[in-house]
């Protein structure tokens, strides 16, 4: 089974790394981890959407 991962910050000077770390702890590969680095207050977030869209029979890991 094929494992996705999902990190997000908010601003492009926020630093994604703790979530990374996270990601590799749960041995998330990293062509399969999706970021995007913008505000959390809406759902336009072409990574999020990209994630969903191979979510189907997936497991998904977010932090």
């Amino acid at each position: 089974m094929e494992v996705y991962g999902y990190v997000r910050v908010s601003t492009k000077e926020q630093n994604e790394d703790r979530q990374m770390i996270a990601m590799r702890e749960h041995q998330v590969p990293e062509k399969n981890i999706l970021l995007d680095k913008q505000s959390g207050k809406d759902f336009d977030r072409p990574m999020y959407r990209r994630m969903l869209k191979k979510k189907l029979n997936r497991a998904i890991c977010s932090t």
